[in-house]
């Protein structure tokens, strides 16, 4: 008789991460709707991420590596449609005119080109928007009224909102040098973009804020320039920086003990190895916050905290003489290792699996008038899982604000695809789940002339987990943002299995 080993965690189905779209939906689809739709909501949520994790017979070694997809659901007078299209990233074409895996990505080591000598990969260190992965599938941002694809290379592309097809590939060494950025950088209300990289200033190599004025006519890229920088903390070991923030005077730069070792860097792409093997975690070194000048570009001050890992920031704002960071914190780095294939694969018999996973949203409150490097205790905000913060961006990014909306980080929880809702004043929740459903992201959308944070809706993208039917199942959701309960879903039955996504972004239409 075979026998079974018990699930750890038995109400958690990883397989929504591990599946592969084998078939693109260019035509939309229509969904079938229960509830109402407010008549109100009107637009275009386009998402991003994981879409397949196969090329010909070879496969991804880590979930960051998989093919970028790119999802779109329309919303009109009631009514939602879908579509999803892989980006046209020059990695993603290279694989597929080869028949398998021919670019390193961040965790996985392609087979090398024999044409290529160890020459090329010299000249390839000069040149990393062209010797690197530009898999561009983390996130979506507006650039004036373009949309584009994200991750950290200096490489993004241009998309069409409409039909997903991919328009144009911009190599940002190209405008401001830059050797990386984040995938997370900051729409301002003006329609200037600011992002958080790392490029050479004065022959060294700097964490800098570079700076894409809006223009109605002309290239926002153009015009891009650094406004701010800092020296890393130790300067052949840059930080690793997922995100950062912006407030009214400041940039803020959680520079945290997991970081890029320039070296190994070197080494690495030599020896074509994946860039995760160029990561180094610090158990025992404290985080910096680090505060720079909005209007000189230069150091202010630094903070220290407890070693925590992070990807996300909530929010950061000044108040009372005080700045606000929040953000969502792990003690240590090994969430980067949960999300390897073979470790998905294999966490219902890893102990530590929901541990590598226990993320919680923390609040810095750092008093301005401080003296520098002084230590900030964290204040936890929330006893959830937290991951894929969103919050009423127009209104109240780099701004006092109350709530924030996520998904949960807990695998282990009764329900580990619950999006949840934080009060940041009075530390109530709110959550909404489903059974065996997991949500992404939550974007909030404010409703026509509210007046309060939270009035509006979450709009969401949905997958199940379970059957094989269920992974030919997706779904976007529309939450009523004050009460966390559900106002209407529009569901739709693909050809292919739909991986769970990422991030994304939700364009509103005014006409």
């Amino acid at each position: 008789m075979a026998m079974f080993q018990e699930k750890l965690y038995p109400n958690c189905d990883a397989s929504v991460w591990l599946r592969s779209c084998e078939e693109e939906i260019v035509d939309p689809l229509q969904g079938v709707v229960t509830g109402e739709i407010p008549k109100w909501l009107r637009g275009t949520l386009l998402r991003n991420g994981p879409g397949s994790l196969k090329v010909g017979s070879t496969r991804f070694e880590h979930l960051f590596d998989s093919s970028a997809l790119l999802h779109r659901f329309a919303i009109e007078d009631g009514g939602v449609t879908y579509q999803c299209r892989f980006l046209r990233s020059s990695t993603f074409n290279k694989n597929r005119a080869a028949g398998r895996i021919v670019v390193t990505e961040f965790g996985t080591k392609a087979v090398p080109d024999p044409c290529h000598t160890i020459f090329d990969r010299v000249a390839a260190l000069f040149k990393p928007g062209e010797s690197l992965s530009d898999n561009a599938m983390i996130s979506l941002y507006p650039f004036g009224d373009e949309m584009y694809a994200f991750t950290e290379t200096p490489v993004i592309h241009r998309i069409d909102p409409e039909t997903l097809d991919t328009l144009e590939r911009k190599n940002l060494m190209d405008s401001v040098s830059l050797v990386n950025h984040t995938s997370h950088p900051h729409v301002m209300p003006n329609g200037d973009v600011y992002n958080l990289g790392m490029s050479v200033v004065k022959g060294r190599l700097k964490h800098v804020i570079v700076k894409f004025p809006y223009t109605e006519k002309g290239d926002m890229f153009a015009k891009a320039h650094i406004v701010a920088y800092m020296s890393p903390r130790w300067p052949l070991h840059p930080a690793y920086m997922h995100t950062f923030g912006i407030t009214e005077n400041y940039f803020v730069v959680v520079e945290q003990p997991l970081s890029v070792s320039l070296l190994s860097m070197v080494k690495n792409q030599l020896s074509n190895e994946p860039l995760v093997s160029s990561l180094q975690w610090y158990p025992n070194h404290e985080t910096h916050i680090v505060l720079l000048s909005r209007e000189n570009g230069k150091e202010v001050k630094r903070y220290r905290t407890e070693t925590l890992f992070y990807l996300h920031i909530i929010n950061t704002y000044e108040q009372d003489g005080t700045l606000v960071v929040d953000i969502c914190a792990y003690k240590d780095a090994k969430t980067l290792d949960a999300m390897y294939i073979n470790a998905i694969e294999t966490m219902q018999s890893n102990a530590d699996y929901a541990e590598w996973f226990r993320g919680r949203p923390k609040r810095l409150e750092l008093p301005l008038n401080a003296d520098n490097r002084s230590r900030i205790e964290p204040r936890l905000l929330a006893d959830l899982g937290c991951e894929t913060p969103r919050i009423h961006y127009d209104l109240h990014n780099g701004r006092p604000y109350r709530y924030f909306y996520a998904i949960s980080s807990d695998v282990d929880a009764a329900n580990p695809g619950t999006i949840i809702k934080v009060d940041t004043q009075t530390g109530e929740t709110k959550t909404w789940c489903d059974t065996n459903c997991y949500p992404s992201e939550p974007i909030f959308v404010p409703a026509p002339g509210s007046q309060e944070e939270d009035e509006g809706v979450v709009v969401c993208a949905l997958v199940w987990g379970g059957t094989e039917a269920n992974s030919r199942r997706v779904a976007l959701i529309v939450l009523d943002a004050r009460g966390m309960y559900e106002l209407a879903r529009a569901t739709f039955t693909t050809s292919s299995p739909v991986p769970k996504c990422l991030h994304g972004w939700f364009l509103p239409r005014t006409q």
